[in-house]
């Protein structure tokens, strides 16, 4: 990192907008927020947008939470309690706290951030960088800061390039070739495309940089109009782009990349069937994320737990897998894994069978089972001699079953067997 990069980035907060359900994710979010959800077999999503603000030398963050938010705030406190004040540093949990009157919880994503922007100045920052805490991938933020005070920008947007067809579930950026930014349409029949490439489309990741003071002006202004939504993507970038201050910033020129990704990689893994591939995917042989990279790494909280155990070593009866990650803490006794993904202290028993199972922390597979494309929640008990992934019928009326087939299995679907 440049010393200009690295300044800048020094004089910047991150203000991570972390108060989504995701109800998409069905009963996954049913007691925690989709930040809140595991990932990779030690992380939670929210970490890896507060791990690219660390690397990126931001060492001011906010996190603003709403729904069920006490397991994503317990993370935090026990993950990411190491900033120390006297260099200015500090993590900032920020709960809905009603500041503007007293009946509002957040009503947008720019209104959670009006509601503090008393405690965002007691920071001091000349420039606020906004994130969504609930996608996978690993950025560099210096060079959007870095791009953003270049162009004089009023706001800068985070874009991924996608292919112009995918580009309709998203906002999408028309740009011009100094990534000015034209027009903001959500969802378009017919999105817009790059300049000079009639087949990818810029689409919104929910990143914005701002001059400090110019967000305070225009989130005041927003505040007492009763036509507005008080959201980033509906209301505040439309308006800007409106003014002809807004400019894009394509991912690819900050992606952090090891080596081993063939091309940038960000998910949206707000679906139990992207949320099941995404996590498949890390046991591939080569990855499409290199979570091993010890230059950009993924921050949280790490448990203190032994390693993880194989023990049997009879035909039928051994402890064994292959093309699968096992976090500390796991006893694979006499079972067979293959593509799986094991949290802590996950515990399968003898002539077990999995394939293709994710595995929430603390859950304990029973005897003489077989489980095949599922997820399985935290602290899931299954009872010996469960067949999971032969009958589609089945399965859908015993657990969440998605249209790609992946078995959602959480305690009260088992009690209720």
């Amino acid at each position: 990192m440049t010393n200009d990069r690295f300044a800048l980035a020094q004089q910047t907060m991150a203000y991570v907008l972390a108060g989504g359900r995701g109800s998409r994710l069905k009963e996954m979010t049913d007691v925690r927020a989709k930040p809140a959800v595991y990932f990779g077999g030690k992380t939670r999503i929210i970490d890896f947008a507060l791990s690219n603000a660390v690397n990126s030398g931001i060492r001011r963050i906010g996190v603003a939470t709403q729904y069920k938010a006490h397991s994503l705030i317990r993370h935090l406190q026990r993950g990411w309690s190491f900033f120390r004040a006297e260099r200015n540093e500090g993590l900032d949990i920020l709960p809905a706290s009603q500041m503007l009157d007293e009946t509002n919880w957040y009503k947008g994503t720019a209104d959670a951030v009006t509601q503090n922007i008393s405690i965002i100045r007691g920071y001091g920052p000349k420039y606020i960088l906004i994130l969504a805490g609930d996608h996978i991938y690993k950025q560099d933020y210096s060079y959007m800061i870095e791009q953003h005070v270049r162009t004089g920008a009023k706001v800068t947007v985070g874009c991924i390039e996608v292919p112009k067809a995918e580009a309709r579930a998203f906002g999408v950026m028309g740009v011009d070739e100094s990534d000015k930014i034209l027009s903001f349409v959500e969802k378009p029949a017919d999105p817009p495309t790059m300049p000079g490439n009639d087949e990818k489309s810029l689409a919104s990741m929910g990143i914005y940089v701002f001059e400090a003071e110019y967000l305070y002006d225009i989130l005041e202004s927003d505040r007492p109009d009763d036509n507005s939504e008080h959201d980033f993507g509906k209301d505040i970038i439309p308006r800007i782009v409106a003014e002809g201050g807004a400019y894009a910033h394509p991912f690819s020129r900050s992606c952090v990349m090891s080596g081993l990704e063939s091309e940038p990689y960000w998910r949206d893994v707000g679906t139990l069937d992207a949320y099941w591939q995404a996590n498949i995917d890390l046991t591939d042989f080569k990855p499409e994320l290199d979570i091993y990279a010890t230059d950009w790494p993924i921050w949280t909280y790490s448990e203190l737990v032994a390693p993880a155990k194989f023990i049997h070593n009879e035909e039928g009866r051994r402890g064994q897998a292959v093309s699968s990650m096992v976090a500390g803490g796991c006893i694979i006794s006499g079972s067979s894994l293959y593509r799986c993904l094991l949290f802590t202290g996950v515990k399968t028993h003898s002539y077990s069978q999995l394939e293709g199972v994710v595995a929430l922390p603390g859950c304990e597979v029973g005897r003489r089972t077989w489980i095949k494309n599922a997820i399985l929640d935290r602290g899931v008990t299954i009872p010996p001699g469960l067949i999971v992934g032969e009958d589609p019928a089945l399965d859908a009326k015993r657990f969440r079953r998605t249209e790609q087939g992946i078995c959602l299995i959480t305690q009260k679907m088992i009690d209720a067997l």
